[in-house]
């Protein structure tokens, strides 16, 4: 693709997986999975016979006993707010691990990175810090004909950072140059009309060969988020096709975090889920 440096092997994501994330397996019968169901037992055999009645007469009645007015106040809570461990429970969480502030360790360019690359940065970081912010960041990814929203540039950074600080290194800044230059590749080839637009099902194919396998439903979803028109074009522009990748990507990591077996099902507590998602919704 021209106006970019060439990216060294091993970037980018490569060729589609026989099976992205988040296809569904094949089924397999009843049997399969759990074996034959038990055959019925008669009611005697699982329960033993049934205790013969007693008389009615052969328990009097007595009035339960009453409590005083003071026992239990009205509307007491029984239980501690949602969200809120209950005694006992999860211990408090140690270290920065997961912590979307934490500080973001000064990094270099990685062996062989194209000097290009490493102008680009250079001239953005004004400074001298080793570090440039997301407007500088903005800049700099224009220099190359990438002009992106501060949202998108505030999820870039969130997802090759895994911080929320806003501020990105020179490993990570190579990371981003070269991810973009995938992606940029990726929507050129399924945007076959040259329209600068993909609709759903082109979308669908991108996300594929990222290794992406979404259902028609969050795919309908995405499109319509997406949609600079609020969906009434059905169709997704470049720069929204990269802010609809780092969300999907990034949420799709972090579920993967949890789902250590890749069984597509995870047990997230409240904290961790609202860690996962929130950094999406406030970039």
């Amino acid at each position: 693709m021209s106006g970019y440096p060439q990216p060294p092997p091993g970037y980018g994501y490569g060729p589609a997986q026989p099976s992205p994330y988040g296809a569904p397996p094949t089924a397999q019968p009843y049997s399969a999975q759990h074996g034959a169901p038990p055959t019925a037992q008669p009611y005697s055999a699982q329960h033993g016979d049934p205790q013969t009645a007693q008389p009615y007469t052969a328990q009097p009645y007595a009035p339960p006993k009453t409590q005083p007015h003071s026992a239990q106040p009205y509307a007491a809570p029984s239980a501690p707010s949602y969200g809120v461990p209950a005694p006992g429970g999860y211990p408090p969480a140690s270290g920065q691990a997961g912590n979307p502030f934490a500080t973001l360790l000064p990094s270099t360019f990685p062996p062989g990175t194209d000097p290009n690359i490493i102008a680009c940065f250079q001239v953005a970081d004004r400074d001298g810090s080793g570090l440039i912010d997301d407007k500088e960041l903005q800049g700099a990814l224009s220099s190359y004909n990438q002009s992106f929203s501060l949202r998108t540039v505030h999820l870039l950074m969130y997802l090759f950072t895994n911080t929320n600080t806003r501020k990105i290194g020179p490993k990570e800044f190579t990371a981003v140059f070269h991810s973009l230059q995938s992606w940029r590749a990726i929507f050129e080839k399924v945007d076959r009309d040259r329209s600068g637009k993909i609709d759903a099902n082109e979308l669908r194919e991108a996300l594929f060969s990222l290794g992406f396998a979404v259902s028609p439903v969050v795919l309908d979803m995405l499109v319509a988020k997406f949609d600079k028109t609020g969906g009434k074009s059905r169709a997704v522009e470049y720069d929204n096709f990269i802010e609809c990748c780092l969300t999907v990507k990034g949420l799709t990591e972090k579920f993967k975090e949890k789902d250590t077996s890749y069984t597509g099902s995870a047990t997230f507590n409240y904290e961790s889920f609202m860690m996962a998602v929130l950094p999406f919704l406030i970039a």
